[in-house]
């Protein structure tokens, strides 16, 4: 048990002086007086410069002129036109002027102010509904149960609703304040519910300038 009994190093058995200097004169044999590694050693060698009378390798020459083409490229290209911006600030804050909704665009499209498709699709029904109602209510007239009134029958129904709602509002307006028996409350809602049929027939008669009543 325990660690090994293994004898230990003797004093006398240490490094001497000098005794490292032939493996060190070694490995210095492959540096150059630098202390860096000779060419050969780090990286294969490179090909010679050539010399200014050699010809290039592939044989390609050519007489152009590249100042001249530069010359022609520049006059002929087009300038570059700069992108649209505006400044909304004092500081000088750049934003682009397509995206922020003050170009007029959708003007200049082709279909501008054209009626949409479901639009027009919309109003051929309406149309269509109202030309089937035309000759149902020609039909009823043709067999005599149904008649038109004149624009003086028209007039006079409509100044006798508004004569009747003027009395019922008379009536609703002398009312005592304190609404405190169930005849008192039902008479009130009895008058109201007059006022607003007779509104609602004067509306009706004012919206539709012709109008059909049926032969009794």
């Amino acid at each position: 048990m325990g660690p090994p009994k293994v004898e230990g190093p003797s004093p006398k058995e240490f490094l001497h002086k000098h005794t490292q200097e032939a493996s060190l004169a070694q490995k210095s044999a492959l540096y150059d007086s630098t202390g860096r590694p000779p060419r050969c050693l780090a990286e294969e060698k490179r090909p010679p410069v050539p010399h200014r009378t050699e010809q290039p390798l592939m044989g390609v020459q050519t007489n152009k002129s590249f100042i001249t083409t530069n010359v022609a490229e520049a006059v002929m290209a087009v300038p570059k036109k700069p992108q649209p911006i505006y400044v909304d600030t004092k500081k000088g804050d750049k934003h682009l002027l397509e995206t922020s909704g003050l170009v007029p665009k959708y003007i200049r499209k082709k279909d501008y102010g054209s009626t949409p498709e479901y639009l027009a699709k919309r109003n051929e029904e309406v149309r269509r509904a109202q030309e089937e109602y035309d000759a149902y209510v020609k039909e009823r007239l043709r067999m005599g149960s149904m008649k038109q009134l004149s624009e003086d029958e028209r007039h006079s129904a409509l100044q006798g609703l508004k004569t009747n709602w003027d009395q019922l509002q008379h009536e609703y307006q002398v009312l005592s304040v304190v609404i405190d028996t169930p005849s008192k409350k039902a008479h009130k809602e009895r008058l109201e519910a007059e006022m607003r049929q007779l509104e609602r027939d004067i509306d009706l008669i004012e919206r539709h300038k012709i109008i059909y009543i049926a032969n009794n």
